[in-house]
């Protein structure tokens, strides 16, 4: 998969913005609050239809502005410039106090769920922090984003599931007392819980092996990281209709469901000791990064086709070795395109320097794109190569 050309209305602080891209790296220059992180937020708006800070859709809109548009050209099924591949054009449209318009060559989507996965991307960004120090829903939030974008009966079971969760806790909120009721949604719950809690117990199998090479990678082999799936129903034999029925009085006084996969856990630990407590700045961002790249692999592998890099300002709080090998890992043949920002230039000339290919960079400042080039020896290197 790659990205051929943007095309920005009222995004944020872009007012107009138009790039054509590298099929391989871009880079994005300037110092922060210029508006580069803003940009890949666009690019990441294109696959999940939605911003990666949680800002809602009437927020990503320009302020002053009425309406915003996303404009993009995907080739797919190619991997670098010049493979035979089909062109896209995807479009997202949206207008205050209006439903957001997704377009895909002309024909709009009946539900934005058909959407996820059609686009793969995984994005590394100084909010990944949360996954070691936040709380589970930051975990979760990773198991269904990473999943969804590769089965869709996982995503038809995580809404499904959502729906009777949200219908069983208002239940609970009003004080139904009749079991009879609550064992019809029950079912529903069960039902969709089973298939999530399986799924998620398999892709952190899966996910670990890949993880620990990348944290090793970076880090070297003397810490290790272990990855453990977390869940009420991780026991064999333990149904979620019995854990209901013994926590009906207790969830009836809380007001809200206290077992089942919205409570499911990754536990994070670096050599046997809980990531968020002891490990420093520089060993959890190294944790999170080899989490991101590990997704990045696994959709490569489930999909079959490579999914875009988004790094955004990454290289902080990391001491030269750590930085150095994710240099050079993110310019080794695995990855696809790649999008990245920061405010040091010298790591970006050295990244391009080491990697030979085509590139694009841009100054950023105040929402506006000015091409630009690396420094000479990074041109020289590529020219070399």
């Amino acid at each position: 998969m790659i990205l051929q050309s943007l095309s920005l209305t009222n995004f944020k602080n872009i007012r107009e913005a138009q790039l054509e891209l590298s099929p391989k790296f871009n880079c994005l220059l300037g110092d922060n609050g210029m508006g580069k992180s803003n940009l890949l937020d666009a690019i990441y708006f294109l696959s999940f239809c939605k911003s990666f800070t949680g800002a809602t859709d009437q927020l990503v809109i320009t302020r002053g502005e009425d309406f915003a548009i996303l404009q993009a050209q995907y080739l797919r099924h190619a991997h670098l410039a010049g493979e035979e591949g089909v062109a896209e054009q995807l479009q997202i449209g949206m207008q205050r106090g209006r439903r957001k318009s997704l377009k895909v060559g002309g024909k709009e989507y009946k539900r934005l769920s058909e959407h996820v996965g059609k686009y793969p991307l995984v994005l590394i960004s100084p909010a990944d922090m949360d996954l070691v120090t936040g709380s589970g829903d930051e975990r979760r939030r990773l198991m269904d984003m990473v999943i969804s974008q590769t089965d869709a009966r996982y995503l038809d079971a995580i809404i499904r599931y959502g729906q009777a969760l949200e219908q069983r806790n208002s239940m609970l909120r009003n004080e139904i007392a009749d079991p009879n009721l609550y064992l019809a949604i029950e079912l529903a719950m069960d039902a969709s819980a089973s298939y999530i809690c399986q799924v998620r117990r398999d892709w952190i199998k899966d996910l670990s092996a890949i993880f620990q090479r990348y944290y090793e990678a970076i880090a070297g082999a003397e810490e290790k990281p272990t990855l453990t799936y977390k869940s009420h129903l991780a026991e064999p034999g333990t149904e979620l209709i019995s854990l209901f029925n013994e926590r009906r009085t207790r969830d009836a006084a809380l007001g809200y469901t206290t077992a089942g996969p919205h409570r499911d856990d990754i536990e994070m630990l670096l050599s046997d000791m809980p990531v968020r407590r002891s490990a420093s700045q520089g060993q959890a961002k190294t944790y999170t990064i080899a989490l991101r790249l590990a997704q990045y692999e696994y959709l490569k592998q489930a999909t079959g086709s490579a999914p875009l890099l988004l790094l955004d300002d990454i290289f902080d709080k990391l001491d030269a070795t750590r930085v150095e090998s994710i240099m050079q890992l993110v310019g080794s043949d695995t990855f696809g395109q790649i999008f990245i920002t920061d405010t040091n230039r010298k790591n970006l000339d050295e990244i391009l320097a080491r990697s030979p290919g085509q590139y694009a960079m841009w100054r950023v400042q105040d929402g506006k794109f000015s091409p630009t080039t690396p420094l000479p020896d990074s041109q020289t290197s590529n020219q070399k190569s």
